[in-house]
């Protein structure tokens, strides 16, 4: 039987780095070994720095997730489709359709977001970045 509940802060998640000048990912499912949802954090150490990419997660990804995206600490200006949204801590970011072009930058140094993704209706399969990544 699996152990009833584990916690740990975002910050004692090793951090990896899949290119220099990325955000630290923080490969949140990885360490708990979640398998039934896709979830993982990104934080910019620089205000500035693209905190998430630009990408559609069929076209990118090669999934059809949708994506919530949690601003845990910062700032952040998301485009979604074109549409800016201004994302102080606190805010939620949800895309439902995986083929909307999305990205945001941090606008504040240490920015953090939280990403929980998956495709309704189906089992969790990571994306093949996350594979060749991890």
């Amino acid at each position: 039987m699996p152990d009833p509940a584990q916690s740990v802060h975002v910050d004692d998640i090793p951090t990896l780095a899949p290119k220099t000048g990325d955000p630290d990912w923080k490969p949140i499912r990885l360490h708990f070994g979640i398998s039934g949802f896709g979830v993982n954090a990104w934080r910019a150490t620089d205000a500035g720095q693209l905190i998430v990419e630009r990408h559609t997660e069929t076209e990118d990804s090669g999934t059809s997730h949708q994506e919530l995206y949690f601003v845990a600490r910062g700032h952040a200006t998301f485009t979604v489709d074109g549409e800016s949204i201004d994302a102080p801590a606190g805010t939620l970011v949800y895309v439902p359709d995986p083929d909307s072009v999305r990205e945001a930058g941090a606008n504040e140094a240490d920015t953090l977001v939280l990403i929980v993704g998956g495709t309704a209706g189906e089992a969790f399969t990571p994306s093949q970045w996350e594979l060749e990544h991890a």
